[in-house]
């Protein structure tokens, strides 16, 4: 096979040309790599976070490298927010084809010294954000009768609880649980979805929970021996974002996590 003919096959296979995605929590550090493998497969990328400063420097640099992007400022956890995202995309002759829940928070905080409004605020973060974002874009792909993609971002802790991040633990199992379910609810109309669940990877979330003693184990722990970069997750987010390379692929939760998830002791 020719270097064209590898590069046509892979393109086809991956490429997003003509899609628009939509990242909510683009602009963190993970949904900062999530935007860039997308934009970079070809589809228009709508930054979905709370900081304007980050996100348009989100969108400066991925339109710098020559990619189509925009930012929107919204709340994750705002029905209204997210419908006008909806409206803004529909208003612009686009359409969301590929959905990223990927907003999240954390907290270390002892199980007996969990607040309700701590509890209250992680859950609403990392589950009720999820749940809206699929209401709200699962709709709009239903109405609309095409094929779309949904990517829900868990994680190692969503079937190996983590020991110190109870709340967190608790909410990423809840994403896995509604990521499957809707998968086999939405199935037959077009629209899968699937969950990513990486495995170490330092951003701002969990760098208040990476002690000494938590890197330690976390290093023996992982068979790779080291911490994920951001970009070894855009393999994974570019199958599932496909219609190609992942038609069928729905109800499933990639691990990218260097082989936390394949030690025992």
């Amino acid at each position: 096979m020719t270097t064209e003919a590898a590069k046509t096959y892979l393109t086809n296979l991956f490429g997003l040309d003509g899609k628009t995605a939509v990242v909510i929590g683009g602009t963190g550090v993970l949904g900062g790599a999530f935007c860039d493998a997308l934009v970079g497969a070809g589809a228009h990328v709508v930054v979905v976070g709370r900081s304007d400063e980050r996100g348009n420097a989100a969108v400066s640099k991925m339109s710098d490298a020559g990619g189509s992007a925009e930012f929107v400022a919204a709340d994750s956890t705002s029905r209204d927010d997210l419908q006008a995202i909806v409206d803004h995309l529909k208003a612009n002759d686009r359409q969301c084809d590929v959905l990223i829940n990927g907003a999240g928070t954390n907290s270390a905080t002892p199980f007996l010294e969990i607040s309700d409004e701590e509890w209250d605020h992680i859950m609403a973060v990392n589950v009720a954000s999820v749940r809206i974002g699929c209401q709200v874009f699962g709709q709009d792909m239903l109405n609309r009768g095409t094929n779309g993609s949904i990517i829900n971002i868990a994680s190692v802790s969503s079937e190996l609880p983590l020991s110190r991040v109870f709340t967190y633990s608790t909410s990423k199992a809840a994403v896995l649980s509604l990521t499957r379910n809707l998968a086999r609810e939405w199935a037959t109309s077009g629209i899968r979805v699937n969950a990513l669940s990486p495995g170490f990877f330092p951003a701002e979330q969990n760098k208040k929970v990476l002690t000494p003693d938590r890197i330690k184990q976390v290093m023996e722990h992982t068979p790779i021996h080291r911490f994920g970069e951001p970009h070894e997750l855009a393999g994974a987010i570019l199958l599932m974002a496909s219609n190609q390379a992942g038609s069928f692929l729905t109800g499933a939760n990639v691990y990218v996590d260097g082989g936390f998830t394949a030690m025992t002791i």
